[in-house]
């Protein structure tokens, strides 16, 4: 048996999946890691603990590949876009890998999109302007630690941080480079403008290549430790979210990939850069003539999660008693409410917004509540709401890119049956359910065969997966959401002229934890 490995660094843990080259999953390993969050708008990771998870995942299914009478063909990074790792001149980190959910370069974020400047960076980088992006984070450091900014020579994400522990080569693919602010996708380098905005040079950023690139010849000391031959191709890969849409065969034209994990996207493949606007939707670079165009939303299933521990405490303490699963008891309880949620809308907002209003302020709010509205009625509308601000994204990508033709739909959202049917109803399209558990991993090890020529197209990736669902929209569904959704959207205008205050107010009087109280 010939085996690839697709590895996938997220933001939570790194998910290492053994494949053989029939895309079949034969081995597995997920391995956790802490978000810190010290201070308000703080989302950073230790670099040393994502690199020894990854030296784990590896190390566990290697093990289970029988290499006697196989070969390992090679190994395929994914990673999370938007993090800042500053390294010193012996490639040391002086800081934690800072990560897109990290909120502290808000202010200069904002002051990018008022000044006109940010615009002008969006119609050459395809990224959108917000805390999030390596632009955005290297104003903020250079603006409020300054003695930390100047100490730094390399400013780095963590895959390329990863690549450098194992190899002593510091490269960046230019997927990663895309999603940083900083790289011209129309001339594929660096940009000369943004690296002035965020006041750095290019020799102080790692060399730009291609995501089918490789490497090899490991360093031994870690290649006897995961077992593995040291000179075994290590192919760049791309990020998360291009190759989610890879991994699940959402790469032809008009067909839409939609992601609900803890955070949600909605994305489709192009053959060129296409730019929007009004800057509501990003394009990364996938591989030669495969462009990502899309609208990623921060509030997915951490928004269930709050629901559960908040709202319905009793319940979850009632599932685990019962060892069943407190999420499928919660949309149990969803289920007996009518689509719509007899007139209660939920923006959920709870941790800032990406597309489609980018605003990292956006703050999340109940509307239409009466008396007559329930526990019930609320995890209904959060679970609608989620969905509603989905298809807001969706709205503004067909202004971009057209209509969509058909929509594959993944993440943790795609075990419960109400919410992909309710992806179907409020969509009015059919939904299907590719059968690939971690999509994004089977992108990675796709891109891996295909660098190495073990297929000889990406869209071979059909091959690899198969449809455990297709949903097809309720038509007794659609006068609600049709009403609704148009309110939906008004008030997210409405309320977007406050959610500053709100947050500003929130910055000045931190919220006591549950512990404190």
């Amino acid at each position: 048996m010939d085996y690839m490995i697709g590895v996938d660094i997220g933001t939570t843990s790194v998910k290492t999946v053994l494949y053989d080259t029939d895309g079949k999953m034969q081995g597995y390993s997920n391995n956790l890691y802490p978000l810190y969050q010290d201070v308000p708008d703080m989302a950073e990771e230790d670099p040393e603990e994502i690199f020894s998870a990854i030296i784990d995942g590896l190390t566990t299914v290697i093990r289970k590949a029988d290499l006697k009478n196989g070969t390992l063909h090679g190994v395929s990074f994914s990673a999370a876009m938007h993090s800042l790792i500053l390294l010193d001149e012996n490639h040391k980190p002086l800081t934690r890998a800072i990560t897109w959910a990290d909120n502290r370069a808000v202010q200069y974020a904002d002051e990018l999109r008022e000044n006109g400047v940010g615009k002008q960076l969006y119609e050459k980088t395809g990224t959108p302007i917000h805390p999030m992006t390596p632009l955005s984070k290297l104003i903020w450091l250079r603006n409020e630690q300054p003695d930390l900014f100047k100490q730094a020579r390399w400013f780095v994400g963590i895959k390329e941080y990863v690549i450098y522990k194992l190899f002593g080569v510091l490269q960046e693919d230019y997927s990663i480079a895309n999603a940083t602010g900083l790289f011209n996708i129309f001339k594929m380098d660096w940009d000369d403008q943004a690296l002035q905005v965020a006041g750095i040079t290019r020799d102080q950023l790692p060399k730009l290549v291609d995501t089918t690139d490789q490497i090899s010849g490991m360093k031994a000391d870690y290649a006897g430790v995961i077992g593995m031959d040291p000179n075994t191709p290590f192919i760049m890969g791309a990020s998360d979210g291009p190759l989610a849409n890879l991994g699940v065969d959402a790469i032809n034209p008009g067909v839409v990939a939609v992601t609900i994990g803890t955070s949600g996207a909605v994305r489709v493949v192009t053959d060129k850069p296409k730019i929007d606007p009004k800057g509501r939707v990003f394009c990364y670079y996938l591989s030669e003539g495969r462009w990502v165009v899309g609208g990623p939303v921060n509030n997915g299933g951490i928004v269930f999660r709050w629901v559960r521990d908040q709202l319905f405490a009793p319940e979850k303490i009632t599932a685990e008693q019962m060892k069943v699963d407190s999420y499928d008891l919660l949309t149990e309880i969803a289920s007996k409410i009518p689509a719509g949620s007899d007139g209660l809308i939920f923006h959920p907002f709870l941790g800032g917004e990406r597309a489609p209003i980018w605003d990292a302020n956006a703050r999340g709010s109940f509307f239409g509540l009466t008396r007559t509205h329930s526990r019930a009625h609320m995890v209904r509308a959060a679970l609608e709401g989620i969905v509603y601000n989905l298809y807001t994204v969706m709205l503004a990508l067909e202004e971009v890119v057209g209509k969509p033709s058909s929509i594959q739909a993944t993440g943790g959202f795609a075990r419960s049956a109400l919410w992909r049917q309710m992806l179907a109803d409020i969509f009015e399209q059919d939904v299907t359910i590719p059968e690939s558990p971690e999509g994004t991993a089977l992108g990675a090890a796709t891109l891996g065969m295909y660098a190495l020529g073990l297929i000889d197209d990406l869209a071979e990736v059909k091959n690899f997966i198969g449809v455990a669902n297709v949903h097809h929209p309720n038509p007794d569904t659609f006068e609600a959401y049709r009403t609704l959704v148009p309110i939906y959207i008004r008030l997210s205008r409405q309320l977007q002229s406050e959610y500053k205050n709100i947050a500003e107010f929130q910055r000045k009087h931190p919220q006591q934890t549950t512990d404190q109280k």
